[in-house]
């Protein structure tokens, strides 16, 4: 799946968006496969459920993670 991000980091917390459709103000950060995208969701949050995020990748194109810092 081809994915764009954008991040917004604050002190406490972090906005990750996904999209799997080209944006401008976006990153294109590659076209990943599941592995890999399980890898980058598992860096982003430890404790993330992962295949339910991936689905809701799949489903709806893009995904809004909310990260609260430590």
């Amino acid at each position: 799946m081809k994915l764009w991000i954008n991040k917004t980091k604050t002190p406490t917390h972090l906005i990750v968006k996904l999209h799997a459709e080209e944006h401008s103000s976006y990153e294109y950060i590659g076209d990943l496969d599941t592995d890999k995208l399980k890898k980058f969701l598992q860096e982003l949050q430890k404790d993330m459920d992962v295949d339910k995020n991936i689905k809701l990748l799949n489903y709806y194109g893009y995904l809004h993670l909310f990260i609260k810092e430590d």
